[in-house]
């Protein structure tokens, strides 16, 4: 499986693979791949917009260096997962939209928690777009810049712990997405942390990707991402 980190941070990637790798499992090898130029976060609507085409560029020269059963959008706004799906001839997973169908699955009110108010929009049309508005309990957002939670990982857990407890204390949601790939690492801690279950999206995209017939028929029946998030 190659994940491909949609901004161009090369730190970014080394850890968004190893999470999939720990969700996956050595049935099915994960190589990560890095957007080769664009933004360096995709914290607005024109960062994502930038991304898309970059996206559709690493998965097709991914498809071309082969050994490639399948694609995943390293990104919470999925940028350039259409256009890629419409070109690729593998399975190809997006982090927000599995993230959210996990999160929504049996009607469970969901919410999300993220660090980047500006693409707030965005992920309100998303949520709409996937047919999950009944749902949907709302956004909480983080006080502080991306840049500077991002540069501090313990202030960074400690925002994120707040809003997610907003989605469940104030919102009445019962499970709250993670809203952001490079949010992975801080995702894992608060399942530990947090009452309310919390998903994260990386490990939901694998598991959306281990569910697909022509995966399991590649990995065998040990490929089965881990039940739990």
């Amino acid at each position: 499986m190659v994940l491909i980190n949609p901004n161009t941070s090369a730190a970014t990637t080394a850890t968004m693979a190893a999470i999939a790798r720990r969700a996956l499992g050595p049935a099915l090898p994960v190589r990560g791949v890095t957007a080769a130029r664009g933004p360096r976060m995709l914290t607005d609507p024109e960062a994502l917009r930038a991304a898309a085409p970059e996206v559709l560029a690493a998965g097709l020269r991914a498809m071309d260096e082969g050994d490639c059963v399948a694609l995943l959008v390293g990104a919470f706004g999925d940028p350039g997962l259409a256009a890629l799906r419409a070109a690729a001839p593998v399975p190809v997973v997006g982090l927000g939209e599995a993230a959210l169908l996990e999160a929504a699955a049996a009607g469970t009110p969901f919410g999300i928690a993220t660090i980047t108010p500006l693409l707030a929009d965005a992920i309100h049309a998303r949520v709409t777009a996937l047919g999950l508005a009944d749902r949907y309990t709302g956004l909480r957002l983080t006080a502080g810049t991306p840049e500077r939670l991002s540069a501090d990982p313990v202030l960074l857990l400690d925002r994120l712990e707040r809003a997610v407890r907003a989605c469940a204390e104030r919102d009445g949601a019962r499970a709250v997405v993670i809203g952001g790939g490079p949010l992975g690492e801080a995702a894992e801690e608060l399942r530990a942390r947090c009452a309310v279950r919390v998903v994260a999206p990386i490990p939901a995209a694998c598991r959306a990707l281990t569910r697909l017939p022509a995966i399991r028929q590649t990995a065998g029946p040990t490929g089965r991402g881990r039940p739990t998030d």
